[in-house]
């Protein structure tokens, strides 16, 4: 395969998620790259079509499942450029390269491994990923090890933050501005609440694993400068570990309760999503992390702070990692992939691919 001639071809797919006919011409894309000989079991939810590629027959319950997004955040432009060794365009590394490579060592491993192996490729995972890997597991998709291959530079992430998207609101009451102690000013109350938050969780001055909140908007109805608001809305989003158990494992009626009480104001949780946690001393962990030493990089352990599809695994008890190429500049105009990992991610998959055993 000419690697970075199908990675341009993808690359130039604008599959943003409100393009639901470019979703579909990257999964052919890549469906294309596995080829003849295999069932492709189509799933479609609130317009966003994903796929699950096997061997033909009845789909089994896969010893490994390889995952893929082939959506990307919007750009100006989608053309891919190769100065080098670097490919850039969006989506290069977030992860139309590795996306190949997995389709690649699917269709050149699945048919000769002495267990099942399955091919997942979803379109929405840049959006919250429920309708396409959380769909597929809902409709009983299932496997006992899964590899995501967003970028990592071929170190292994075992842990990945929950998201968690809510709103403040505060209410007051209008009152001309001349006369402020007539009324009670709802973004005063809002942002000393946004300031009860923040307390709790201040913002890193540098890179710590620990529940960070990001203040997103804060809006009014009122237009009137010579008026006191009489409401107000916050939009935070929250990222949290899972050591973090004030949300980790919490339903969102107690997540709710909990802001509620720390901020003092009305709370709303919009999006819900646990953290993802894999055993890093499984015998799958072990062995990729071996495989990646072997081919030429430390295998190192890495933790994310971004969500990840992987928490709809892990959420089942099934340990799910993310293992990549390297590269960098993801959702920029500058992202690249660094096409000098690209052998090597390979080779690790491979070796990791057939040396485990059959049997969990």
């Amino acid at each position: 395969m000419d690697l970075p001639a199908r990675a341009a071809e993808l690359i130039a797919v604008p599959s943003t998620t409100d393009r639901p006919g470019d979703l579909r011409r990257a999964l052919e894309l890549v469906l294309d790259v596995v080829g003849p000989g295999f069932t492709v079991e189509w799933f479609e939810s609130r317009g966003k079509p994903s796929a699950l590629v096997h061997l033909p027959g009845s789909r089994p319950a896969f010893r490994v499942l390889l995952n893929a997004h082939l959506d990307v955040v919007p750009a100006d432009a989608y053309a891919a450029r190769r100065d080098g060794d670097r490919l850039y365009g969006r989506g290069a590394q977030d992860m139309k390269v590795a996306a190949l490579v997995l389709a690649d060592v699917f269709r050149s491993l699945a048919p000769v491994l002495p267990y099942p192996l399955g091919l997942q490729l979803v379109t929405d995972e840049e959006v919250g990923g429920y309708d396409g890997t959380a769909h597929q597991v809902a409709a009983g998709v299932a496997a006992g090890f899964v590899v995501i291959g967003e970028q990592s530079g071929l170190r292994v992430v075992t842990d990945s933050k929950g998201i968690l998207q809510v709103r403040l609101h505060a209410t007051g009451t209008a009152a001309h501005a001349a006369y402020p102690w007539l009324g009670a000013n709802a973004l005063l109350t809002l942002t000393a609440a946004v300031d009860a938050v923040l307390r709790r969780y201040p913002v890193p001055p540098e890179e710590q694993w620990r529940t960070t909140v990001n203040v997103a908007r804060i809006e009014t109805g009122n237009r009137a400068v010579n008026q006191v608001p009489a409401e107000a809305t916050a939009w935070l989003d929250i990222r949290f570990p899972s050591e973090d158990t004030d949300l980790a494992g919490r339903t969102a009626e107690e997540i709710t309760a909990f802001l509620r009480a720390l901020s003092g104001v009305d709370v709303t949780v919009d999006s819900l999503g646990p953290p993802h946690h894999a055993d890093p001393d499984s015998p799958e962990v072990t062995l990729l992390r071996a495989a990646a030493r072997e081919a030429g990089y430390s295998g190192e352990l890495l933790r994310k702070h971004g969500a990840a599809d992987g928490r709809f695994y892990s959420a089942r008890g099934v340990d799910a990692v993310i293992f990549g190429p390297g590269g960098d500049g993801q959702h920029g105009p500058h992202e690249y992939a660094d096409l000098t990992t690209v052998a090597p991610y390979r080779k690790a998959l491979v070796l990791f691919l057939t040396g485990l055993s059959p049997a969990r």
